[in-house]
């Protein structure tokens, strides 16, 4: 089970307690980690699949494409099958301009899904949005599903920013244009909330996102959205990008807002490569929750950039042997041990800093630099307990690591 700092829990912004299945977000609660599928939701296997990979990676929620009437024929089935591989994660699902439609003529796509996603910009135009609204709240109410109320700046209410220019221009002194679309989002999910609070849908049932590609602006938008409700609060940089950009963005921008309190749940909308691993983006949210003190998911690795001392490639492929390792170990260590995913590793490349950061971590191996002895003290909690030398060390190390994992952590008692 993934840990708390309390220190940083005490700091947090006070909320109502929202459930999405048998996760609660909001009221001091750990922050959620999210994602979501990227497969054709009507392709029940492959759905299926790939909410178990991202699971299986740590995401605690996971969202789903409902756009079709063969979309919504899935849900129930995707739902079977991953009770079939015994994983009962809550599956958001995900509506756009026919949502009321869809989950209308399909109660068991309602009842299988956990929480209901929608968007105030796209429920509906001009007389029919308020109507459709209505029919998506009342829904929701009917089957005692959670909403999570997602603006987006790439598809913001033209009739709330219509308003919100309108108010702006009777200013004495008027705001430039960005000030106006973080005001016209704010604006669009709080009076989206009082609505659906108005047609029945309880308060702890709403969830709050206000999502922006620039990082000043959703950090700007956040706070000003923070401060003026206690609903939970769904952080993520929409089309944050690819790489190390859409990871750089979404951490500067997350980690500001996290730092202060703000946020309930998470999730990082990185661009995933060609047919590549969708799960980096759930890897990604718990480093930057890990890294911040937030959460622990999985034993952290230190080990040293490497310089002009360290010219062998030894310990950088030590150092990422051992990490895929930990990650590899982590499902069945968590559910073996308690308290495993605090653990601290250090792999270093040299007697500069190698030795006081092995003595740092719970277990660190300080490897020789260019021209020093071809040896390589392990400290363990501190203190040295053997040297290892040859071509064997990676798998010492791991042994080594396995066997402290078994000792120090106490095992859990299966009911």
């Amino acid at each position: 089970m993934a840990v708390e700092s309390h220190d940083v829990c005490l700091a947090r912004r006070p909320t109502r307690i929202a459930r999405v299945g048998g996760v609660a977000m909001g009221g001091g609660h750990p922050v959620v980690v999210q994602s979501m599928t990227n497969t054709d939701t009507a392709d029940e296997v492959a759905t299926a699949l790939q909410v178990a990979q991202l699971v299986r990676a740590g995401s605690e929620i996971v969202r789903i494409t409902v756009d079709t009437q063969a979309a919504a024929c899935a849900v129930p089935k995707i739902r079977e099958r991953l009770l079939a591989m015994n994983l009962e994660v809550p599956l958001v699902g995900d509506f756009h301009f026919n949502g009321h439609r869809l989950l209308g003529d399909n109660p068991a796509c309602a009842e299988a899904l956990d929480k209901l996603r929608i968007n105030p910009g796209n429920v509906g135009r001009g007389a029919k949005r308020d109507e459709q609204f209505a029919q998506l709240i009342d829904l929701a109410c009917r089957y005692g599903k959670p909403v999570r109320i997602g603006v987006n700046w790439g598809s913001l209410d033209p009739v709330r920013l219509a308003r919100t220019m309108d108010e702006n221009a009777r200013r004495p002194q008027p705001r430039d244009a960005v000030q106006i679309m973080r005001e016209a989002m704010v604006m669009s999910a709080l009076e989206s909330a009082a609505k659906a609070e108005e047609l029945g849908l309880p308060g702890n049932a709403i969830v709050l996102s206000c999502k922006v590609s620039s990082v000043q602006d959703l950090i700007a938008i956040y706070r000003d959205l923070a401060a003026r409700c206690d609903y939970p609060l769904h952080l993520g940089l929409t089309e944050a990008g690819m790489g190390s950009k859409g990871i750089v963005a979404s951490t500067a921008a997350l980690s500001v807002l996290l730092q202060e309190g703000i946020g309930d749940t998470i999730r990082i909308s990185l661009t995933p490569k060609p047919n590549g691993d969708r799960t980096q983006e759930v890897i990604v949210a718990q480093e930057i929750l890990q890294t911040m003190g937030l959460r622990a998911f999985t034993p952290l690795v230190a080990a040293c950039p490497g310089c002009g001392r360290t010219t062998s490639t030894v310990f950088q492929e030590l150092a990422q042997d051992i990490q895929a390792h930990v990650r590899l170990r982590m499902p069945e260590w968590r559910l073996q041990y308690e308290g495993v995913e605090n653990m601290t590793l250090a792999v270093m490349g040299c007697v500069v800093n190698g030795p006081g950061e092995s003595k740092h971590a719970n277990i660190g191996i300080s490897l020789p630099g260019t021209g020093e002895t071809p040896v390589a003290p392990v400290y363990v909690d501190g203190e040295k307990t053997v040297t290892l030398k040859g071509d064997g060390i990676a798998g010492e190390f791991k042994a080594i690591v396995d066997a402290y994992v078994a000792r120090k952590y106490p095992r859990r008692t299966i009911t």
